[in-house]
């Protein structure tokens, strides 16, 4: 599990560009100056390309459009509400409780949902991290307390609490879902993780019907005056669109 993680880091636009670069300088040290210079500029130009908004617009949204938007009230009931964790940190020193990421109104998004009657109950699904602590109050643990928070009864939350990524989202929801026999799902997650994941839930014999929230591509975003001016925002929006695409990959040669 660690190594796959290391090996998909590496092939992030940054880090295969910082790759690249020392290669790039240890071939221009020992006088391989032609393929040194080459390697050198295609390691800026790389990086240059994945930090420009144009580039990291085009290609979320080329994943958030496959699941457009749909107002609660237009949604089907379905058995459970499965949310995907990814958007709540832990509360970890100095922090008192909990933190909400960008990602947190997957919670939000849930308990909307729940308050509409579209679900008796809602899945909470994330475990404690790459390297599991007990001691660590899991993701699972911190949506169920914003779900109350956010006035969703405590009878009405299941945990699933071991998982690591998003397979393990579906294989262990599975597991919490099995004995009740619930098979039709509401799932919850980013617009740009939700064609990978609703893959995956339904290679578990899911029947899904994607519930998206946390759109970050707007129709009517101000236009950037320079649109391939690099930034660091993008360069992010960039590179998790990219780990999208290849976790798809990943799925369809591995099936997990």
């Amino acid at each position: 599990m660690i190594v796959v993680k290391v090996l998909t880091q590496l092939v992030y636009p940054m880090n295969l560009s910082l790759a690249v670069l020392v290669l790039a300088l240890l071939l221009l040290l020992v006088r391989f100056r032609r393929t040194g210079m080459l390697l050198l500029l295609f390691s800026g130009a790389w990086l240059w390309v994945w930090s420009a908004p144009v580039t990291a617009d085009r290609i979320r949204q080329s994943l958030e459009l496959a699941h457009p938007p749909v107002p609660v009230d237009e949604l089907p009931e379905a058995d459970a509400i499965v949310v995907l964790g990814g958007g709540v940190g832990p509360a970890e020193p100095p922090r008192l409780l909990p933190d909400l990421g960008p990602a947190a109104d997957r919670v939000w998004h849930a308990a909307r949902l729940f308050q509409a009657g579209k679900a008796p109950v809602i899945v909470v699904s994330g475990g404690r991290g790459l390297v599991p602590d007990a001691e660590k109050l899991s993701e699972s643990g911190a949506m169920r307390m914003f779900l109350e928070d956010l006035g969703v009864p405590e009878r009405a939350v299941l945990e699933e609490a071991e998982s690591r990524n998003t397979y393990e989202n579906a294989l262990y929801t599975k597991e919490v879902l099995d004995s009740r026999g619930d098979r039709n799902i509401l799932l919850v997650t980013s617009a740009l993780h939700m064609r990978r994941a609703k893959a995956i839930f339904e290679s578990m014999g899911f029947t899904v019907t994607p519930a998206a929230t946390d759109y970050e591509v707007l129709d009517e975003a101000k236009p950037s005056p320079l649109p391939w001016l690099p930034d660091t925002g993008s360069l992010d929006g960039a590179s998790r669109a990219l780990k999208e695409y290849l976790g798809l990959i990943a799925f369809r040669v591995r099936g997990k």
